[in-house]
């Protein structure tokens, strides 16, 4: 006898999971980068919490902004496909329920087989059934801006945190390689973290965003520097 047991769904966490590493990898990445550029112009330990500070609140509101209409219009798209999917439904439901049997036709199933489950899926929920696997919509995947946008400030501000405790731990002449390092290992940690909460591999999404934030903050460094010398 068979035993019925709970199944993880991953997918479930993509929405949320993916706004989340988004906002704490570019909240560590954008406010360290600052903190390297402001720092590498020899400027005081004041002027660059100010600037990481700033960084910050500027980036947690533009992160919420931004995923908010992002995601916004993702959700505008799919209420005009159900709202289109609902008129058709109600216009030709014959049509509808042969178009629904020829997609599980095209999966594999035998089409008299197809017909009765098409039959029997939109006799319960005829606009669900067409919305799942017709235009690939369900509540699992289904936009949410909301909770894109809340994901997002919050986890930016968690990460862009991170560096300016940096600045505030580290001795003045020590805090160039200490924010980078720091940041850095911060960064591993977070690519792990979210590669582990996905189900994935851990090794390449942490030497990805390793890679690119090193990269990022290199790049501000030098130009700091010679931004600093300059003025």
């Amino acid at each position: 006898m068979s035993r019925l047991h709970k199944e993880v769904r991953l997918v479930a966490r993509i929405g949320w999971l993916r706004a989340a590493v988004l906002g704490a990898s570019d909240g560590i990445i954008s406010t360290a980068s600052l903190i390297l550029a402001v720092a590498s112009a020899a400027v005081s330990r004041g002027d660059i919490l100010l600037t990481g500070i700033a960084g910050l609140v500027a980036g947690a509101m533009s992160m919420a902004a931004g995923e908010y209409v992002s995601v916004s219009s993702q959700s505008d798209t799919e209420h005009a496909d159900i709202a289109r999917e609902k008129r058709e439904l109600a216009d030709d439901p014959v049509f509808e329920r042969e178009e629904l049997a020829q997609i599980y036709v095209a999966r594999g199933v035998e089409a008299d087989l197809a017909r009765e489950v098409s039959k029997q899926l939109m006799a319960k929920d005829a606009l669900s059934a067409h919305a799942r696997d017709e235009l690939g919509i369900s509540e699992v995947t289904t936009a949410r801006p909301v909770q894109a946008a809340f994901a997002s400030a919050a986890t930016f501000s968690v990460g862009a945190a991170a560096p300016l405790a940096l600045v505030l731990l580290s001795p003045i002449n020590q805090l160039l390689p200490v924010v980078c390092a720091g940041s850095l290992a911060f960064l591993a940690l977070l690519g792990a973290i979210g590669a582990l909460a996905g189900g994935a591999d851990a090794v390449k999404p942490t030497i990805r965003v390793t890679f690119w934030g090193a990269l990022a903050m290199a790049v501000t460094a030098v130009i700091g520097a010679m931004a600093g010398r300059v003025v």
